[in-house]
């Protein structure tokens, strides 16, 4: 799976990777919840994730994102326009 952090870059993590989804439902619930302080916690820590087990992809090489998260600055008033229905990642 390769994992595009807007503004930033790709990372490619092994498929069926269960903590990112796991990470993205608590994001997910945060948003739901309209919980500021733990949208910014979860969804950092998902982008955490991704930057630390993701092996980042060559500028070079030309790669489609499979999920592309919005940047690191994403506020909740954001978050509710994107994080809708079933969330982010695909299924």
């Amino acid at each position: 799976m390769i994992v595009r952090i807007s503004g930033e870059d790709q990372y490619r993590l092994a498929d069926g990777d269960g903590r990112i989804e796991q990470l993205e439902d608590a994001a997910v619930k945060a948003v739901e919840g309209q919980d500021p302080a733990q949208f910014a916690s979860s969804y950092k820590a998902l982008l955490d994730y991704v930057r630390s087990n993701g092996q980042p992809v060559a500028d070079d090489d030309l790669e489609i994102s499979d999920l592309i998260l919005p940047p690191a600055d994403l506020t909740l008033a954001e978050a509710q326009q994107e994080f809708t229905g079933e969330g982010l990642l695909p299924n």
